[in-house]
């Protein structure tokens, strides 16, 4: 039901917990399992596992990166997921600007679990999921959930199939969340944020992102009512204002409602809106910087949209308004566009909250108190961290492949204690390369000589042999002496961690 408030035409709550998933719905009747399964041999899938070019502006939009140049990214990445207490602490400016420039595809998963704090929250409540896990769960939320495992990315591989590998562990994720926070329970725009991540990692750390995105990047979203959705739904149209006064005036001109075209944005964090290349270059930057890069790409897409008064003529009304939203032309989509686009507006985290306060009065003032309060968000992988800091063991990385080595027998056990019980003292060995002017160095057939130092015995003849190769080696009588270059100057007052920080 529609009701008439400050002007413009708004939602009645109880009907918002079924408009994200109405248009998923329309979606993906398109193409049912039924009507895919057999052909999968037939038909290709692109680079992001999609069949039959189901992400239709995936190889256009998509910027390839040259082999070279990914392989220098997946070193940097290496190093710093092995250091990551550090590099968040004293260079998040530097993990802020390669999240931009887009996350390696070997290793996006594993930085996606890092970033949103999930590796923390794993370790921390070890076993939590495989409990989970083993609970029958609420049938209630087990019916709508079994519905809606079907309609998650029908054409991708990995849920193609119904019963299939990835339809079972979405199915365990998301049940799992309904037991975590029985108070939520399951929301229809949960199942597609928990399937990107299955198509990244393994069920357990997908859980542990969906909830750290339920509850630090996007607390409230899926909680009855969706107040917080609502809540950031004026949060947009307001920066809008500032943004784009044209696009701002046209739809406060029709009033329509925030909640009508951004719900199925910011539920599911364009995850079914974009072109999978732009999906994916959102969602490094998003589980970086926060929920702010959500409302960029908002206020991008309707600034290009209705940001000009060429576009205006073509939807003069509220209809065709909508009708333009719903169908976004995919220039505007394009990874290298979109991302150049959201690096350019002007909204940081400080406007996201300052706007926050502004609409949570006015909401008090109009509609009372908030029905369901959810926890304070954060802006940030490093606010997360900074929040609950993580123990050094919480960070170690984990080996995804492990081997099964044969273990020793007892046989070579009692081998090498009998070996070195009957070890014989080291017997000093001549040095086969006297020094030139050492001529008390006895001859090579002349018994050795006991050793003066036993401390020194093992090193001395190293030490020797070096000043016989440096010795050997010609004069270099007409070469200048070397000089110390500037950054060897420089480092040489530098203690040896700041010597590690400056190179």
């Amino acid at each position: 039901m529609a009701k008439t408030e400050n002007g413009r035409q708004s939602v009645d709550t109880r009907s918002i917990r079924t408009i994200s998933s109405s248009h998923i719905d329309d979606e993906s009747s398109l193409g049912s399992d039924s009507e895919i399964n057999g052909f999968t041999s037939e038909r290709q899938t692109d680079k992001y596992g999609f069949i039959g070019g189901a992400q239709q502006y995936s190889e256009a939009s998509a910027q390839d990166v040259p082999p070279e140049v990914l392989r220098q990214r997946e070193v940097k990445w290496l190093d710093m997921l092995s250091h990551w207490d550090k590099w968040m602490i004293k260079r998040f400016d530097k993990v802020r600007l390669r999240c931009q420039k887009g996350i390696p595809p070997a290793l996006r998963g594993r930085a996606w679990l890092y970033l949103s704090g999930g590796k923390v929250k794993k370790e921390q409540g070890h076993g939590k999921f495989q409990e989970l896990d083993s609970q029958p769960g609420d049938p209630k939320w087990l019916d709508v959930i079994e519905k809606d495992l079907h309609r998650q990315f029908p054409f991708h591989e990995m849920f193609v199939s119904r019963g299939g590998h990835g339809q079972q562990d979405l199915f365990r994720v998301l049940k799992a969340y309904t037991l975590y926070r029985p108070e939520e329970g399951y929301c229809q725009a949960q199942a597609p944020i928990a399937a990107v991540l299955l198509m990244h990692m393994p069920a357990e750390e997908a859980f542990w992102v969906l909830v750290q995105i339920c509850e630090k990047y996007l607390p409230g979203y899926y909680s009855p009512g969706l107040e917080a959705i609502q809540l950031d739904g004026e949060i947009l149209f307001a920066l809008l204002r500032r943004v784009s006064p044209l696009a701002f005036r046209h739809l406060e001109k029709y009033k329509i409602d925030p909640i009508l075209y951004m719900t199925e944005w910011f539920m599911c964090a364009f995850s079914r809106t974009l072109p999978w290349a732009s999906v994916l270059r959102v969602w490094d930057m998003f589980l970086c910087d926060g929920v702010k890069i959500i409302f960029r790409v908002g206020l991008v897409l309707l600034k290009c949209m209705l940001g000009t008064r060429e576009k205006l003529k073509a939807c003069q009304g509220q209809y065709e308004t909508m009708e333009l939203l719903r169908a976004i032309e995919s220039r505007y989509m394009q990874e290298g566009f979109l991302v150049r686009e959201i690096l350019e507006v002007p909204v940081t985290a400080r406007d996201v909250e300052r706007e926050h306060h502004t609409q949570l009065k006015r909401w008090k003032k109009n509609r009372g108190e908030l029905n369901f309060k959810s926890p304070p968000r954060m802006h940030g992988a490093r606010l997360i961290m900074l929040a609950e800091p993580p123990r050094r063991q919480d960070l170690q990385q984990n080996p995804t492949i492990l081997l099964e080595l044969p273990q020793s027998t007892p046989q070579l056990k009692k081998s090498k204690k009998k070996s070195v019980k009957k070890s014989q003292p080291a017997v000093e060995i001549p040095n086969p390369y006297p020094l030139l002017n050492d001529t008390s160095s006895p001859p090579s057939d002349s018994p050795a000589p006991p050793p003066v130092n036993s401390k020194m015995s093992d090193t001395v003849p190293q030490i020797d042999f070096l000043h016989s190769l440096h010795q050997q080696q010609p004069p270099l009588t007409d070469l200048p002496p070397a000089k110390e270059s500037p950054l060897q100057q420089s480092t040489q007052s530098l203690s040896s961690s700041e010597q590690d920080t400056y190179l």
